[in-house]
């Protein structure tokens, strides 16, 4: 069974940086597409930044620029460098996997971690 751990959120001042880990546990699976998402009060769930098995990127154009997706296959980690934060990147941040086993492809999600951003 594998599980996404996601750490890093916080609360932090208009400006500010943060990152944002997550980690698959498990064994028997590789990993293929990596992606954050988003989801603010009211708000439907947003795609926030994807990074391919062979790490190409690609962002949403509201934090292009600020934001930086990456990842380390060895330690089936993906981290998310936020870095001139504005209130209205408040949201709960989701991590997503495509986990590849032998003869199929599932996705999971992590558990969501808060990122307050105050003006």
């Amino acid at each position: 069974q594998v599980q996404l751990v996601e750490s890093g959120g916080g609360l932090v001042q208009a400006g500010g940086s943060l990152r944002l880990s997550c980690a698959a546990s498990g064994s028997g699976f590789s990993i293929n597409a990596m992606a954050w998402y988003r989801q603010a009060p009211g708000k439907q769930r947003e795609l926030v930044a994807t990074i391919t098995s062979g790490g190409s990127t690609n962002y949403a154009d509201s934090v292009k620029g600020r934001f930086t997706i990456s990842r380390d296959n060895a330690k089936n980690t993906v981290y998310l460098q936020m870095n001139s934060l504005k209130p209205e990147d408040t949201a709960v941040y989701y991590c997503n996997a495509g986990i590849l086993y032998p003869r199929a492809e599932y996705d999971y999600w992590g558990q969501g971690t808060q990122v307050t951003v105050s003006s």
